[in-house]
């Protein structure tokens, strides 16, 4: 087989582009506007078309806010699992992880591994005390026992921050995508998400929301599941058949040894700096536990027992769902890198090097292409849009959660509300968030996607993780210790990534050189809330921190035993 330049350049561009990236995943921002994609269009009508059926009747099922925030408590385990993995097979891990693997290889592995031993975590350490000590989102859990005003504000705050970068990540994503594959404005685009977004949580709150993370579920193991079948049909289902002829082919487009292209089978770049290694694992592994929206979902089931088979399913589905963008990856290397009808020849001629058309983060797209037609990409296509959909809708709901339980219901009104008052408020809220989604996605359209979702997930392991787990599991936890610890925790996670090179450099352009050398803030601010947390809680002789560890004695008993656990936090 006889390989030219022009595929050498290609994946050169391609390796280029994501080795110099903080996270694996898309840059979206390189994204050129193509012909319109018919087979996508019709097939993302028919998925809105049904999921907005699905609200229409979901509408006429909420009726309180406990409909709206949990869907009444009646979702079982397996659904609820399968739609926990709809909403955390985001974008960036479809097209991000398979575009890392498609580029250098085994790196795109520790992402996959990242994402998936977060869940452990959840299961055995968050899942069923979670549903025993709370009634709607993980401030109901830290509040049990400590001031309610202070945590919850603190727990609300620190929510609505991881909420905003995941949204950012998920409308710029969603605005490229449909910019690239449908021939509309990356505007326009933006703003067709935001309105879908706020027509499902508005009016069918957490069941529509519960009912479009399944389908969609469904839909990309589906697609994935073929895509992968087919790349291993081509290699006699042998893995080891697979990896040899990727890196032949990796090899030979970059015109490059076997032994030299070998090494895509081992750590690279992702690996070189042990600090930013480490963070990034930090991030992956604790930040899934401080997910507002994820965590959200262990309430949309009637007990403890429910919250942990939904755990078990979600991470068996989200499990296959990484081996399959493995798989993609790889496959992409042997279908995509070798195929000229995938490189942008155009773009080749304005900056001396060839890149995949629509964006370097098209791998998997293209994959689709390559392995099932255009009609199997119009599937793809719609069922990534699909993805963020589902995604954003939870995001948003868990944000509107935030602002109404929380901040509206519990610290201004001290819990002197009306169910009606509170709904109320929830969709404005949503309203709100919907049109600062919106804004967000418009002013970060060139932003790093893969890089807000990893900061998004910084900021949940360094803010939320140590006071959840703290007030779980530690009779000493009071509200001083929690309140700093979060804040402290919270402040130095974005003030060490605003002062990363990503950031700093890269995004803001303010100098040649960041004052922080360390992209991955987990490693330093994560240890930092923790020691906080203990620090201020030991040195507390306050006559309400004896009353909250007196408190921890009760709360043990109900998080174990789910007693109570039906009704609301008592204080």
């Amino acid at each position: 087989m006889k390989w030219n330049s022009l595929k050498a350049k290609a994946l050169l561009a391609v390796t280029a582009a994501y080795s110099t990236s903080t996270f694996a995943g898309p840059d979206l921002g390189a994204a050129e506007q193509q012909a319109t994609n018919w087979h996508a269009i019709i097939m993302f009508v028919i998925f809105v078309g049904a999921t907005l059926f699905i609200t229409k009747w979901a509408a006429k099922q909420t009726t309180n806010t406990k409909d709206f925030y949990t869907a009444g408590g009646g979702i079982s385990g397996f659904q609820n699992g399968l739609a926990i993995a709809g909403d955390y097979m985001s974008a960036a891990s479809f097209l991000g992880i398979s575009a890392m693997v498609f580029s250098s290889g085994f790196d795109g592995l520790l992402y996959s591994l990242g994402f998936m031993v977060g869940w452990p975590i959840v299961l055995f350490l968050i899942a069923e005390r979670l549903r025993n000590l709370g009634k709607y989102n993980l401030s109901d859990v830290v509040s049990f026992r400590l001031e309610e005003k202070p945590v919850r504000t603190l727990a609300a705050v620190s929510s609505l921050v991881v909420v905003a970068f995941y949204l950012i990540a998920q409308m710029v994503g969603a605005g490229q995508l449909i910019k690239l594959l449908f021939g509309l404005n990356y505007n326009i685009a933006v703003v067709i998400v935001g309105l879908l977004m706020m027509a499902y949580v508005m009016f069918g709150g957490m069941l529509a929301t519960t009912w479009v993370q399944i389908i969609k579920a469904v839909l990309l193991l589906s697609g994935a599941t073929f895509m992968a079948f087919m790349v291993m049909k081509a290699v006699g289902f042998s893995f080891s058949t697979m990896f040899t002829d990727a890196i032949t082919v990796y090899g030979q487009v970059r015109d490059i040894s076997f032994e030299d292209a070998a090494k895509i089978m081992g750590p690279g770049s992702l690996a070189a700096n042990p600090i930013d290694a480490i963070s990034l694992g930090l991030a992956l592994m604790f930040g899934t536990a401080g997910l507002p929206h994820i965590l959200m979902r262990f309430f949309t089931v009637k007990d403890a027992k429910e919250a942990r088979k939904s755990v078990v399913v979600a991470t068996g589905f989200i499990g296959y769902f990484y081996l399959l963008t493995f798989i993609i990856g790889f496959g992409a290397i042997l279908f995509v890198s070798n195929n000229p009808q995938f490189l942008d020849v155009a773009k080749a001629a304005m900056t001396g090097k060839l890149e995949l058309i629509g964006g370097n983060n098209m791998a998997a797209v293209h994959l689709s292409d390559a392995v099932g037609g255009d009609m199997f990409m119009g599937f793809i296509s719609a069922v990534a849009f699909a993805t963020i959909l589902a995604v954003v809708a939870g995001l948003t709901l868990s944000g509107a959660s935030a602002i109404s339980h929380d901040l509206y219901a519990n610290v201004f009104k001290k819990g002197q509300t009306t169910p009606e008052s509170e709904l109320r408020m929830s969709k404005i809220a949503t309203l709100g968030l919907a049109i600062f989604a919106m804004i967000l996605g418009i002013l970060f359209e060139k932003q790093n996607v893969a890089f807000m979702v990893g900061l998004a997930f910084s900021v949940a392991c360094c803010a939320n993780f140590p006071v959840l787990v703290l007030s779980m599991f530690w009779k000493g936890l009071t509200t001083r210790g929690a309140v700093i610890g979060g804040v402290v925790g919270l402040v130095t996670a974005v003030i060490l990534i605003i002062l990363s090179k990503a950031v700093w450099v890269d995004t803001l352009g303010i100098s040649d050189k960041a004052p922080n050398p360390f992209n991955g803030p987990a490693i330093f601010a994560m240890p930092l809330s923790f020691i906080c947390c203990w620090l201020f809680s030991i040195t507390d002789r306050s006559a309400r921190a004896q009353a909250e560890r007196k408190a921890f004695d009760a709360q043990y008993v109900r998080s174990m035993t789910g007693i109570g656990a039906s009704g609301a936090s008592d204080h």
